[in-house]
């Protein structure tokens, strides 16, 4: 199958890079000045799990090339109507997309722009940064990306889909349930990359802190509050499991919105914390931790 990777950043380079590899069929659909640093010095990837490095197939928005079969779609949310633009001319009659963002809400507008059956559920967990570079750095063993059917059947093309992506170094996962999936990985980077930014600190010194567990489970009930008077599709106990679970991450584990922070970039609070706020507001629930991260979020985007 070919494969379109949108961008060649820490997400897609990497996970791209992964199915080259192995053999793939892939191109990255990237920006002129990205183009002109990997045609010099190529897609490099240094990774825990093997370093890898290679000459991409590249495109940008205006080359004219076959739709592809699948798309990896792996932008900041902040670029979303933007990528949509941009990806129009590569869609074809059977063209399968795969988001990749955090959250949930950019569902909508992909659906809207390509219609409900080309666009299916996806995630990944990964922590991934671009070096000053422009190289990919995997700096732990998180590299899972996982898909699956929105509607959770077992149809022809999730399973070539399946075929194609397995074999790599990387973690592909086909999911029976990916819309839980989804939610639960909304849950997770909410809380994570709300309390991260807002304590301007790596998860260890916040969950030791005198009150820092109290904060974080706080959070979590407002967050899984307004989900599930959503009725969003999270388990029962989803929010005691990945409170325990903080406690696995490593002492220095930051998120990827704080490390956008840390290098003065754009970050996604409106697509997170922002949408379960409007969420929030709709079901007439109160939630304060919520809005003092949003808030501080606010204040940061002011100041770039």
């Amino acid at each position: 199958m070919r494969i379109l990777v949108l961008g060649a950043g820490g997400i897609g380079g990497y996970f791209g890079g992964r199915l080259v590899e192995k053999g793939e069929d892939v191109t990255f659909l990237v920006r002129p000045k990205r183009k002109q640093i990997l045609e010099k010095n190529g897609l490099i990837i240094h990774s825990v799990k093997g370093d890898f490095s290679f000459t991409p197939a590249l495109i940008t928005k205006d080359d004219q090339v076959e739709p592809f079969d699948i798309v990896l779609f792996s932008t900041k949310a902040y670029h979303l109507k933007e990528a949509i633009n941009d990806l129009k001319p590569f869609i074809g009659e059977k063209t399968v997309i795969i988001p990749l963002l955090n959250g949930i809400s950019h569902l909508t507008p992909l659906k809207e722009a390509f219609g409900d059956k080309k666009v299916i559920g996806g995630l990944c967990f990964i922590e991934t940064t671009l070096n000053q570079a422009g190289e990919v750095v995997h700096s732990s063993t998180f590299d899972r990306l996982v898909f699956g059917e929105l509607d959770h059947q077992k149809t022809d093309r999730i399973q070539q889909i399946a075929s194609t992506f397995s074999g790599t170094k990387a973690d592909f996962v086909l999911s029976q349930q990916i819309s839980q999936d989804m939610w639960h990985k909304y849950l997770r980077i909410t809380i994570l990359s709300g309390i991260t930014t807002l304590m301007r600190a790596p998860i260890g010194p916040i969950r030791e802190s005198d009150g820092g567990r109290d904060f974080i489970k706080k959070l979590y009930t407002e967050v899984t509050e307004v989900m599930k008077a959503y009725k969003a599709l999270i388990a029962e106990n989803i929010a005691e499991e990945q409170l325990n679970s903080i406690d696995d991450l490593s002492y220095d584990f930051k998120t990827s919105m704080q490390r956008d922070m840390e290098k003065g970039s754009f970050v996604e609070g409106d697509h997170l914390q922002g949408y379960l706020l409007t969420l929030a507001k709709q079901f007439g629930i109160e939630t304060p931790y919520l809005k003092a991260i949003y808030q501080n979020l606010k204040v940061y985007e002011e100041m770039l």
